[in-house]
């Protein structure tokens, strides 16, 4: 594995029961790029996600075959999977609050993984806060429930507990489906900044969000990887393949 990869991915193939929905992909992510996937609906984005830090197995009937390696690590062969999924972190299309205060939205699970001193748990509290760019909207106000935020803040909320695990990677799926143009530049703006600290993975269906954001992107499409290049080249006039150009012009998806 080259030194700048962080994950690396061959021949993975995912089936739910007998459908298959990834076809033996393999692609390789670089260490602090966000790296953008693209794709119709129904085209696997979302479980390509889940089988990178093993949530897919909630899913009983879902068979993965292939390997993913982080770190030149198996996580298929991972014994800690809580170790796992603090390392990949993950933030889902519509922000789910838990109906507990703002502080012990983020310090929920610091505290599971043993962090209980009242100034540590401060200190990282406000770093992710900062960092997804809500501490100074809620910083007079932690102990209200983080379900009576705008949508736009519980999103910034949700990514602000996603990085209190201090996450080597961060998957973000359509996080940008539920909240507003401008709330979604800021997180844009957010994970600008996040790059410097960790890998970002961004699932979106908004081509021009990958454009703007992405160093690289890969095109999928019913669980095969019909491109991946720099952006100068998905976007371009002249991707390697016409189904590229198609969908990022908008003739389909």
């Amino acid at each position: 594995m080259p030194a700048d990869t962080h994950v690396e991915v061959r021949d993975l193939r995912l089936a739910y029961g007998t459908k298959e929905v990834i076809h033996g992909i393999s692609f390789d992510i670089r260490r602090n790029e966000i790296f953008g996937v693209i794709g119709p609906a129904q085209s696997a984005k979302t479980s390509l996600l889940r089988c990178l830090n093993r949530t897919i197995e909630f899913s009983p009937e879902a068979r993965v075959s292939g390997s993913i390696h982080v770190d030149g690590e198996d996580v298929r062969q991972v014994k800690d999977l809580y170790g796992l999924r603090r390392k990949i972190g993950m933030v889902a299309p519509l922000p789910v609050g838990l109906p507990i205060s703002i502080y012990d939205n983020v310090a929920f699970a610091p505290r599971c993984a043993g962090l209980t001193r009242k100034g540590d748990l401060d200190d990282l509290v406000e770093q992710c806060l900062r960092q997804a760019a809500l501490w100074d909207e809620v910083k007079d106000r932690l102990n209200s429930l983080g379900t009576k935020l705008s949508g736009g803040q519980q999103q910034r909320l949700t990514i602000a507990r996603a990085l209190s695990h201090q996450p080597e990677i961060l998957c973000l799926d359509e996080f940008s489906i539920a909240i507003d143009p401008v709330t979604t530049m800021r997180i844009e703006d957010v994970l600008k900044e996040l790059r410097k600290d960790m890998t970002i993975i961004l699932v979106t269906n908004l081509t021009q969000q990958a454009r703007r954001l992405t160093d690289r992107t890969m095109f999928l499409w019913n669980g095969e990887i019909i491109e991946l290049d720099r952006n100068a080249v998905i976007f371009g006039d002249q991707p390697g393949d016409k189904r590229t150009y198609d969908y990022v012009m908008g003739i389909f998806g």
